[in-house]
């Protein structure tokens, strides 16, 4: 039987991006169904979604009236998924920064995984577009995380990633912390730690060619912060065993963390 496979897009203000990239998601994978979570889009984003679900019964949208955050965009997403028992669960851009011509690389390397991430920092994966500023506080970031963490990414903070429903299942999604660009980390830290296999799958990130990108000051204050934190709280947890409790716990299985070529 073929897995079933959702893709979820969150949306805020990217009226002149979605229909081209469920297009183009559709081209690459057609047996993918998309689900676009809104979070009240001034532009008619929300509209235009609604707009191509009645006419391609493979998109689906999800409308809230104000602007949550990503992360609880794609938790919501997943809980929408499940309740209706798709097999994989994808995060997707919406503004064509994640190609969907490379979904099938991610789809198929969760044939020995439970969760395929998309790696701009691994051999094969490249940035597009990006100042040069961007792309050094992008990858000293990833460096900073690795280390703070002792999480063995090379890109925990990408958003293009393909789970296996069981792991959804698995990751308590209702403590994930941050709610922002930081929750890529959180999760990604959690899947480690409780056992998964985690693959990177080399991609190439493009910078969006139209609209604004969320990124901001505040999301990477809060990013730095919180990875900070969570490493103290880690390491003290080693130091007094039983005094201080782990942010995320370390669960008995599997720690991979391997790079798909």
């Amino acid at each position: 039987m073929t897995d079933r496979v959702l893709v979820v897009v969150p949306t805020f203000n990217e009226v002149e991006n979605l229909e081209a990239i469920l297009d183009r998601l559709h081209a690459s994978v057609p047996e993918a169904h998309a689900l676009v979570v809104d979070d009240g889009s001034p532009d008619g984003t929300g509209e235009l979604a609604e707009k191509l679900a009645a006419a391609d019964d493979r998109v689906h949208v999800l409308r809230r009236t104000a602007k949550l955050g990503l992360g609880r965009a794609y938790v919501a997403g997943f809980a929408w998924g499940r309740e209706r028992g798709y097999d994989v669960l994808v995060e997707m851009d919406a503004d064509g920064s994640h190609a969907p011509e490379q979904l099938p690389d991610l789809l198929a390397a969760l044939g020995t995984a439970d969760l395929a991430l998309g790696s701009r920092y691994v051999p094969g994966g490249a940035v597009t577009d990006w100042p040069a500023h961007r792309l050094l506080l992008s990858r000293m970031g990833n460096r900073y995380t690795r280390w703070a963490l002792r999480l063995p990414l090379s890109d925990a903070t990408g958003g293009y990633r393909a789970a296996r429903a069981e792991l959804i299942d698995r990751l308590p999604f209702g403590d994930v912390a941050s709610q922002g660009y930081c929750f890529q980390v959180d999760w990604a830290w959690r899947a480690v730690r409780a056992g998964a296999t985690v693959v990177e799958v080399p991609i190439t990130f493009t910078e969006r060619a139209f609209g604004r990108s969320k990124m901001s000051g505040w999301i990477v204050r809060e990013a730095l912060v919180r990875v900070t934190v969570w490493g103290l709280r880690d390491r003290l947890a080693d130091w007094l065993p039983g005094r201080v409790r782990r942010p995320v716990p370390a669960r008995a299985g599997r720690r991979e963390a391997e790079q798909h070529e």
